[in-house]
């Protein structure tokens, strides 16, 4: 990401922070510096410095950092879940700190417990393997030596890759695309996209080669275009395209009539192993119908992963095609939506009304 764009991705999530904004919440956590601790954007505590403050993507990234979840708004779980089990996160604080992954049993023995059992509690709290979540954190490492201008072969050495060569043969998995196209922003990469209005404000469909990459919607064109320009850094956007014209027409039509699933989009879906299966666990939910984050992850086989579900459900940069707005807490109640919480109680309604319109004829 460009320092512009990353001041003004932080400006704008400050202005949530100092304002306890609660439709932020889902979208991204915060921490600060003096205290070692992380919170929600609408947790009520003390307003800190601006300077002490620094961002991150969902409490395992907070965690990793080394901060530890405020005990008011508990960013660490949704509501109604327990709380991760101390050794799982002393587990999670002995992977960031190493700059290999380290094997199982290294991390087991860190624990204090032996490896079939740790690999058990850690799939259970977290919903994915150790070997899967330490991964992640060298490809977390690796995006933010790349974007902060270290070389390929710096970068790969800093992650935990061993060699530029390890990196290279992994990089489509890491990156998707090659090390050196991400270190520029993705120069050679094309993105078309396509804007439009419907009752909820603004639509923007873009996409790759692959496929569809971003359905957003947001209050202004402005705001979604800077979002589309920061996210993908100095790929070439193409804008007005035909294509995706008609793809944001499709959108437009499930807003407004909401009756049955948006139709089979050609989609470019990035995320994590576990991400892609909550993805896909929530693509089979029926319009008209929610589902709590607990019963996801009791439907994936890991009952205790309910913040990785739901931080499945914030990482989601595909509104409508992949419905998280059907997700809802085990009390019925709505929980953060990267698009606003607003929204996400009007598309929740809009189903049910059109469901019971059917059910009705």
């Amino acid at each position: 990401m460009k320092q512009d764009d990353r001041v003004m991705q932080d400006s704008r999530r400050w202005q949530a922070v100092s304002t306890n904004n609660a439709a932020a919440d889902g979208a991204f956590l915060y921490g600060v510096r003096t205290t070692g601790i992380y919170c929600r954007p609408s947790c009520r505590s003390r307003t800190p410095r601006r300077e002490n403050v620094c961002y991150f993507e969902d409490s395992a990234a907070a965690l990793a950092a080394g901060f530890r979840p405020c005990k008011r708004c508990r960013p660490d779980r949704v509501q109604g879940s327990d709380s991760v089990d101390a050794r799982v996160i002393k587990a999670c604080r002995y992977i960031a700190a190493r700059q290999d992954p380290p094997r199982l049993d290294e991390i087991a023995a860190a624990v204090c417990l032996t490896p079939f059992h740790f690999q058990r509690l850690f799939k259970r709290e977290l919903g994915v393997t150790p070997a899967a979540y330490a991964n992640a954190e060298r490809r977390r490492r690796l995006h933010a030596h790349l974007a902060a201008g270290e070389t390929v072969t710096s970068s790969a050495l800093a992650a935990g890759y061993g060699s530029a060569e390890h990196l290279h043969a992994q990089s489509q998995s890491a990156l998707g695309m090659t090390p050196g196209a991400f270190r520029a922003g993705a120069p050679d990469q094309v993105i078309r996209f396509a804007l439009g209005e419907c009752c909820l404000g603004t639509v923007l469909v873009a996409g790759s080669e692959r496929g569809i990459c971003a359905i957003s919607l947001g209050d202004t064109p402005e705001q979604l275009l800077s979002e589309l320009e920061a996210r993908f850094g100095q790929a070439r956007l193409i804008g007005d395209d035909s294509m995706f014209a008609s793809y944001v027409a499709q959108v437009v039509g499930f807003v407004t009539a909401p009756g049955s699933q948006l139709a089979r989009l050609p989609l470019d879906i990035r995320g994590t192993v576990f991400q892609q299966r909550v993805w896909q666990a929530l693509m089979h939910i029926p319009p008209g119908q929610t589902t709590s984050y607990a019963e996801i992850a009791a439907r994936l086989g890991s009952p205790r992963a309910v913040r990785a579900v739901a931080g499945a459900c914030a990482a989601n940069k595909l509104a409508l095609a992949i419905p998280c707005h059907r997700v809802v807490r085990s009390d019925g109640g709505l929980s953060g939506y990267r698009w606003g919480i607003e929204r996400k109680r009007r598309l929740i309604d809009a189903e049910a009304h059109c469901a019971g319109a059917s059910d009705g004829d």
